[in-house]
């Protein structure tokens, strides 16, 4: 395994993978601040072309974070289908670039390749590609689920309905609820992050949600975004959950971090398989975030994007519904500023359909980073041509309990339109009949949320 190269006279030599992994990322704040980034642009293109020469079987044969001592390594090694890895192990990451560009190359041949790629194979794939090539990749790959319904067939873009309460109020949330459903939003999922952790106020969002989707015959999915661990208790107390949901780190030590483990996660798929209420046979709802390893300390000396994508390996081992990276939520201390937020939103994006995921973006920012609506604009646009299966929508873009910026309800209505997006079928035709949308564009009662006032 050649770990040098020489850019313009001078020789660059790195030490292992792990540093050649790191030093070939694009800017990213958070490896600085954990002392793994290039020093400079030279070094960067340098640790690039050397991790751009290396095989796919010199990534698997040399881990970062060898199976034995890490649960996410062992379930990323274990899911891996042999046969199909043994026809690619000798192509250069180069070569794995080329070929998920290629014209020729479509959604089927990369569904196949996919199941012979590691984690660590797919982050190096992305580092070695531009924006551009990000887009384009990902856009080949079409990943449709079914949780109630349908979501992620080519020319649909899904919102996440999440009409956060400061205080939990469920009169409150049914307010927002309906101003997001009133723009066409919710098709993905009706997800409340709740304030309050306790088995009781979980479990009466869950079941109010569920009231008003039964009420007016919503075909959607809801969810709580509560801690694993509650959600299990509601949902054993009679709430009434769709989906299940849990956010999820790249190495056991974060998940630790997060009071979760591979055996938690086991009994929750099992219990909402057996007591969950939606149909199937996609059951989960994961978020992730680059940059959540580094916060707990967690991250073993691995850059951020590399970690991000060992998120993905460990979701695909359920199947979800959906996945979404909460790209600028963490803040600037992993994610600096609109163009380092771009990169990333592309790169787990990219990362996570490489891994046939249902991949969503929370395309957003905190109010502390060097970051504008525009910037969120502008990678909702390169997301929407990438095919993404989903955003989120906020009331105003602003979210009243989590403090931090994303993209609004009429957002998304307004990508659908400008880029000839539409919203899930059975959505669709739902609104139709709600006379909120009309041969694929907003009627004139759109964004009005008293439409669902009973005397309506």
């Amino acid at each position: 395994m050649n770990l040098s190269t020489t850019v313009l006279g001078k020789t660059y030599s790195f030490r292992h993978l792990k540093e050649v992994m790191a030093k070939a990322n694009e800017e990213k704040s958070g490896d600085q601040l954990a002392g793994l980034a290039a020093e400079n642009a030279k070094e960067r293109m340098a640790a690039k072309w050397v991790l751009a020469h290396l095989t796919l079987s010199d990534i698997r044969e040399n881990p970062l974070l060898p199976p034995e001592d890490d649960e996410v390594s062992r379930v990323i090694e274990e899911d891996i289908n042999e046969k199909i890895y043994a026809e690619i192990r000798n192509w250069s990451v180069a070569e794995l670039r080329e070929y998920l560009l290629a014209s020729t190359t479509g959604t089927d041949e990369i569904r196949r390749i996919s199941r012979g790629l590691t984690s660590e194979m797919i982050a190096a794939a992305a580092k070695v590609m531009s924006n551009l090539d990000l887009i384009q990749a990902a856009a080949k790959i079409e990943v449709i689920t079914h949780c109630n319904t349908s979501i992620g067939q080519r020319g649909v873009l899904s919102g996440r309905a999440q009409p956060n309460h400061p205080a939990d109020d469920v009169t409150g949330i049914q307010a927002a609820l309906y101003e997001a459903l009133s723009y066409g939003i919710g098709d993905a999922v009706i997800g409340i992050n709740p304030v309050i952790d306790t088995t009781d106020s979980v479990k009466a969002i869950m079941n109010m949600t569920k009231e008003v989707m039964n009420k007016w015959s919503i075909p959607t999915q809801n969810c709580v975004l509560a801690h694993i661990s509650t959600q299990m208790r509601a949902i054993r107390n009679g709430g009434y959950a769709d989906l299940i949901f849990q956010s999820l780190a790249g190495s056991q030590a974060g998940n630790t971090s997060f009071g979760i483990d591979l055996a938690l996660l086991n009994e929750a798929d099992a219990l909402v398989r057996s007591q969950g209420t939606s149909a199937g046979p996609n059951f989960w709802y994961f978020e992730t975030g680059q940059g959540s390893e580094l916060s707990g300390g967690a991250h073993h000396g691995i850059d951020q994007v590399t970690l991000e994508a060992r998120c993905y390996g460990l979701a695909r081992r359920f199947k979800p519904f959906l996945v979404n990276t909460v790209v600028g939520f963490i803040g600037p201390e992993y994610l600096y500023d609109g163009r380092q937020v771009t990169r990333a939103g592309l790169e787990d994006h990219f990362m996570g359909k490489l891994h046939l995921l249902p991949m969503g973006v929370d395309v957003c920012y905190t109010n502390h980073m060097k970051v504008d609506q525009n910037d969120m604009d502008n990678l909702s646009v390169l997301l929407t041509s990438a095919g993404v299966n989903f955003l989120i929508g906020v009331a105003m873009a602003d979210d009243c309990m989590l403090n931090y910026q994303s993209t609004s309800f009429h957002d998304i209505a307004t990508l659908r339109e400008t880029l000839g997006r539409r919203p899930a079928p059975a959505f669709e035709q739902w609104l139709e009949n709600m006379g909120i949308m009309a041969n694929g564009k907003l009627t004139a009662d759109a964004g009005d949320p008293t439409l669902f006032h009973s005397f309506r």
